[in-house]
């Protein structure tokens, strides 16, 4: 595994974020598309692989971790502007990382 300094991780802006909405991508076989609120930050778009995993209505103001600062990426069913931790693979499954009860949307991950 490469490891990385300081300041690489000091680069990633991870921030909590709600699901304020979730939808199946229905041309894909694996993407649910989030509408996340993270704060000040406002809402971002973005498409997670883990439509196999949950239910789009599940997700609904659910609490998660995003990496706010992610380059943008043009995809074939519109732009994902982030990205949401999750932990797992194909034989586990895949289980979405949330923070404890108090933290809020916009809240900076130290």
């Amino acid at each position: 595994m490469d490891e990385i300094t300081i300041e690489d991780f000091i680069k990633l802006d991870l921030r909590v974020a709600k699901v304020v909405n979730a939808e199946s991508v229905e041309e894909a076989d694996k993407l649910l598309k989030l509408e996340l609120d993270v704060g000040a930050s406002g809402h971002k778009t973005v498409f997670a692989g883990m439509k196999k995993a949950y239910e789009p209505e599940s997700l609904i103001n659910k609490l998660v971790i995003c990496v706010n600062n992610l380059q943008h990426r043009k995809m074939r069913f519109g732009t994902s502007e982030g990205m949401i931790l999750a932990a797992g693979d194909d034989d586990l499954g895949i289980f979405i990382l949330s923070p404890d009860d108090g933290a809020v949307p916009g809240m900076q991950v130290r």
